[in-house]
C-alpha cells in the first residue's frame, strides 16, 4: 500500500491518516439553531476570553496552572492561546528549551513542545475552560511591518501541519480552532489560500466539519473575518479585532456582522486591552483603563456578540523579568491578573447569564436616543421577556413600550463596576419612560434591566 522508499516518518504519518476517522469524539461545541450563539454540550455557552497569546511559549507548567487557575476563579471560560507564538515562536525556545517546529518545518512538529502544549490544554480542560486554539500566529504567513516571522507556510506545508493538530486533538473537547492570527491576507499572494488549506487540515483531522469549530482572528477592518471566509463552510462565526482605541464605534462593526447573510454568530476577539498605550501613543493618549475595556465589552454584547473576549497589555505577552517587551507594558503579568477591568468581567457574565441568552437581540429601537456616538453611547439590547440598556456616562434615556411581553416591568440598575444593583422598582409598560441613571459622567457606566413582573427574574 505505501512506497518502500517512504521514510519512517512519513510512514507513521500516512498511517495516522488512514486511522482518523476512527474513534473521533463530537466536538462539545456547536452554533444554536437560531445562528447566533454557541452551544457547549447542548447548552447556551457564554464566551468571556481572555487573550493570553503568548501562554504555550513564555510559561512553564507551574505558573501556566496559575495562570489558568486564577482565571478560572475570576469566571473566564475562554483563554486564546498560539501554538507558533509572536515572540519569534519558532526560534526561542519555550521555557524547557523546546522549539515546535524541527528545521522551522511545518511538516515536522517537535514532539517535546506539543507535549507541553498538550499539558496546558488538558491542565484547562480540567478547570472548565475552554482554550481558543491558534496553530500560528500570522507573521508565519505574512511577515509585516512587526513580527519576526520567518514566514514559513505554503498551502502545502500548512494543510499537512492543520492536519496533524486536528489529529493530535480530536478527541480534546475543549478546543475552537483560530486561523489567522492578527494579519490581512495579502492580495498580491495567495494568504487566503494558505489559511484555507490550513483549515482544511484541520478539518480532515479532527474527521469533518462536525468536529472543528472554528473561526479567524483579523487585523482590525470593518468586516472582521468575513471580508474574506464569510461563506466557507469551515468559519462557523465571526470574529473582530477592533484595535487599541478608545470610542471606537464597535457596535458598528459588530452589528454589520450581525446582519450579514448567511447568519453566524459574532464575536470581539480582540477588542483595546486594559493597560494598552491608547492608539499605541501612551504619550499623547495615556493608557487605556478598565473603563475602557468595560464599555467595550457591553457594546460588543448589546449590539450583538454572542460574547466578549477580555485582553491586557502585560498580559497577552506574559510580561515578566528579563524578557522582551512590546510598548511599555507596565506590571507583571501576574500582578496584572489582578487589574480592575479583569474582575469586573465577571460582571459582564453574571448579567449576561441572569436572563434567557439565546433569544436575545441587539434592538435600538428600544430607545429614544438610539443614535448617539461613541463618546456617549447608549445600546440596547433585549429578550422576549427582558430589556437592558447600556448607558455609557450615564446619560438619561427615554425606553419605548412594546418591545417585550408584559403589562408591568421589574426596573432596576446594574452597576457594571461591582454587580451591584439599584432597586427602581414596578413600571408601567404601555408608555415611554425616562431613566436617569444613579450617577454620570466619565466612566460612570450603567445597564438599566427592565424584566417582564410575570417571569419573576432573580437580580443578577
Amino acid at each position: 500500500m505505501f512506497d518502500i522508499t517512504m521514510s519512517y516518518r512519513n510512514l507513521c504519518y500516512a498511517l495516522l491518516l488512514l486511522f482518523a476517522g476512527f474513534g473521533v469524539m463530537a466536538q462539545s461545541y456547536t452554533v444554536s439553531p437560531n445562528k447566533r450563539y454557541l452551544l457547549k454540550d447542548g447548552k447556551p455557552f457564554f464566551w468571556l476570553g481572555d487573550t493570553a497569546w503568548e501562554l504555550f511559549h513564555r510559561l512553564d507548567r507551574e505558573d501556566a496552572t496559575y495562570f489558568l487557575q486564577k482565571r478560572a476563579a475570576q469566571g473566564f471560560t475562554v483563554i486564546q492561546a498560539v501554538a507558533l507564538a509572536e515572540f519569534d515562536g519558532l526560534n526561542v525556545p519555550n521555557t524547557y528549551g523546546d522549539k515546535p517546529l524541527i528545521d522551522n518545518d511545518p511538516t515536522k512538529p517537535n514532539e517535546a513542545y506539543f507535549k507541553h502544549v498538550d499539558f496546558i490544554i488538558d491542565k484547562a480542560a480540567e478547570l472548565g475552560l475552554t482554550i481558543a486554539f491558534l496553530p500560528t500566529w500570522g507573521d508565519k504567513v505574512f511577515k509585516s511591518t512587526w513580527g519576526k516571522g520567518p514566514e514559513v507556510f505554503n498551502k502545502s506545508n500548512a494543510e499537512t501541519y492543520g492536519k496533524w493538530l486536528g489529529i493530535r486533538y480530536k478527541n480534546r473537547k475543549n478546543i475552537i480552532w483560530v486561523l489567522g492570527g492578527d494579519r490581512t491576507p495579502r492580495k498580491d499572494v495567495d494568504d487566503v489560500g494558505v489559511w484555507r488549506a490550513m483549515a482544511a487540515g484541520v478539518v480532515a483531522g479532527v474527521g469533518g466539519n462536525d468536529n472543528a469549530m472554528m473561526t479567524f482572528h483579523p487585523q482590525p477592518n470593518k468586516e472582521g473575518s468575513g471580508e474574506w471566509f464569510h461563506d466557507d463552510n469551515w468559519l462557523d462565526f465571526n470574529m473582530f479585532q477592533n484595535g487599541h482605541c478608545r470610542d471606537a464605534a464597535v457596535y458598528e462593526n459588530i452589528k454589520r456582522a450581525y446582519d450579514r447573510q448567511p447568519t453566524k454568530p459574532v464575536l470581539d476577539g480582540e477588542p483595546i486591552y486594559e493597560d494598552h498605550p491608547v492608539c499605541f501613543n501612551a504619550n499623547e493618549l495615556g493608557t487605556s483603563n478598565a473603563y475602557d475595556v468595560r464599555k467595550a465589552a457591553y457594546l460588543d454584547l448589546f449590539s450583538g456578540a454572542f460574547g466578549h473576549t477580555y485582553g491586557c497589555h502585560d498580559i497577552w505577552q506574559m510580561y515578566s523579568p528579563n524578557r522582551e517587551a512590546v510598548n511599555g507594558p507596565h506590571v507583571f503579568w501576574q500582578q496584572a491578573m489582578d487589574l480592575p477591568g479583569a474582575k469586573e468581567m465577571k460582571f459582564v457574565r453574571k448579567l449576561i447569564e441572569s436572563r434567557p441568552i439565546l433569544d436575545r437581540v441587539p434592538d435600538q429601537s428600544v430607545i429614544v436616543e438610539n443614535d448617539l456616538g461613541s463618546h456617549e453611547r447608549i445600546q440596547a439590547t433585549r429578550g422576549t421577556d427582558y430589556i437592558f440598556v447600556y448607558t455609557s456616562t450615564g446619560k438619561s434615556f427615554s425606553v419605548n413600550p412594546g418591545k417585550i411581553s408584559g403589562s408591568q416591568f421589574n426596573a432596576f440598575w446594574y452597576d457594571p463596576k461591582n454587580g451591584k444593583t439599584k432597586e427602581i422598582g414596578k413600571v408601567d409598560s404601555k408608555a415611554v419612560k425616562q431613566y436617569t441613571p444613579p450617577t454620570s459622567g466619565y466612566g460612570q457606566d450603567w445597564i438599566l434591566v427592565l424584566d417582564d413582573v410575570s417571569k419573576n427574574y432573580k437580580m443578577p
